[in-house]
């Protein structure tokens, strides 16, 4: 692979854009937080101001050196429905609420778990349901040779004009895609989405070269080469494999950020779905393997939680937040779930404090052991074994993964310290000799007994543990 490398990672609460060089070493980042729209009378994705900042970002790279390739990641709850070059309908924003009505009409006809892996979902979390409603509102919404492009691979199409599918984007909760049979799934059959899916191909596949129009605004070459792209937490999985710790041994990795990620790939085809239970997602590895999963809004109960206050991955204060976990402990401290109804394995709960922290640190160390006791709960859920890798924005909050590492201290606990590792697993896809610079943390449990507290947790939170 000759010249620069741009990946484009649009998540749910910021979108990223990264330059590379082709043996991963990143030249340049830039970030954009991403707004609230509404269009065409729905709640939508802020595709128009991440489109600016992208060609500006875009413009950037283009003056640092050569760009040979481009390749999107993005989250699995968003599609965009496009005609040849016109956009037909903009991704829906998952958060929105959906009308009780419309959300019924729609969970009678879901396929069950089994077939799918994709649970029923709060909101618009289900892809799905976002067809369902958009068919509501635009009878001719899938009229002539209109098409449905999965979120990453709308970003292929924006900057090419060539629309594509890809497995890993279907395959992470979106009601339209059958694991085991490789195939959409039979709603996607009878409400004529599956026919109407873009034509698919492999996340790293070339989609096609820039359109004039971006290669004139930004300075990139006409040549500049776009990939299909992934759904963002199986580029978090590639990179995981990269690393030497991880890559031959049966290890679960926990992606963190907006949404806590915690998957334990396979290694052979499984007969039949794993029972994971609420909260539980069977992803799609981008072999078309089963990923059994759980989620989990682990970033935004920390956001809630925290407010205007201390931040758990503010490394200024780590020594104090983690100097005050014994002491939360002691007293009972505890946050039971959820802050965030409707998703993760607590969704029907609503979330409690029990005795109330004194001051800032107090309640940042709280926060830290409640995410932690989540995690530590998914890892249960998914089958983690004996090693576990931490990566995301939350890998480097010490307070957390020392949490985990204590709850977890019959097991191999890595912290990934580096912010990159999602955009070298879409690299890798494009150079599959490429090597991890960095090397992953082993975390070592501090001596916090944390086994008492654990069952307090659990049996608080209505679980048996």
């Amino acid at each position: 692979m000759a010249g620069l490398v741009v990946v484009i990672d649009i998540g749910k609460t910021h979108s990223k854009a990264s330059l590379w060089t082709p043996d991963g070493h990143e030249l340049a980042r830039t970030r954009y937080s991403n707004r609230h729209v509404e269009a065409n009378g729905y709640p939508c994705l802020d595709i128009d101001g991440i489109e600016v900042w992208l060609r500006a970002s875009l413009s950037d790279f283009a003056r640092m050196g050569t760009v040979s390739a481009i390749i999107p990641i993005a989250h699995g709850a968003a599609c965009a429905v496009v005609r040849g070059r016109e956009l037909v309908a903009a991704p829906m924003d998952y958060e929105a609420e959906l009308p009780a009505d419309i959300l019924h009409a729609y969970r009678e006809q879901r396929d069950a778990f089994s077939e799918t892996g994709s649970p029923s979902m709060d909101r618009w979390l289900n892809l799905g349901a976002q067809l369902h409603t958009l068919e509501a509102r635009i009878p001719d919404l899938l009229a002539g040779d209109a098409v449905i492009v999965p979120w990453p691979q709308y970003w292929a199409w924006r900057l090419t004009g060539v629309a594509v599918s890809e497995v890993t984007s279907l395959g992470a909760h979106t009601d339209l895609w059958s694991p085991i049979r490789k195939a959409p799934s039979p709603m996607a059959v009878r409400r004529g989405w599956a026919q109407r899916l873009a034509p698919f191909c492999h996340a790293g596949d070339v989609v096609g070269t820039l359109l004039p129009e971006w290669s004139a605004a930004t300075g990139l070459p006409a040549e500049t080469r776009v990939h299909a792209g992934l759904h963002d937490s199986n580029a978090a999985l590639l990179a995981a494999r990269m690393y030497p710790e991880i890559r031959d041994r049966d290890a679960a990795i926990v992606s963190t950020g907006t949404w806590f990620v915690t998957m334990r790939p396979i290694r052979e085809e499984q007969t039949e779905l794993a029972a994971l239970g609420q909260g539980g997602v069977v992803n799609v590895d981008v072999n078309g393997l089963p990923v059994p999963t759980l989620i989990f809004m682990g970033g935004r109960e920390v956001e809630i939680l925290c407010g205007e206050g201390i931040r758990i991955d503010d490394p200024q204060y780590e020594d104090g937040i983690m100097a005050a976990l014994p002491g939360c402990v002691s007293k009972g401290t505890m946050i039971l779930p959820t802050f965030v109804p409707g998703t993760g394995p607590f969704a029907g709960a609503s979330g409690a404090w029990l005795n109330p922290p004194q001051n800032p640190i107090e309640r940042a160390a709280a926060v830290a052991l409640y995410v932690g006791l989540l995690t530590d709960f998914a890892l249960a859920r998914v089958g983690a074994r004996g090693t576990i890798m931490i990566d995301g924005r939350f890998a480097r909050a010490k307070a957390f993964v020392s949490v985990l590492a204590c709850l977890r201290a019959d097991h191999h606990i890595y912290a990934a310290r580096q912010e990159a590792d999602l955009a070298l697993g879409a690299m890798s896809l494009l150079s599959p000799t490429l090597s991890v610079q960095g090397s992953l943390e082993l975390i070592k449990p501090d001596p916090l007994d944390l086994s008492g507290y654990r069952t307090r947790w659990l049996e608080a939170s209505g679980e048996k543990g």
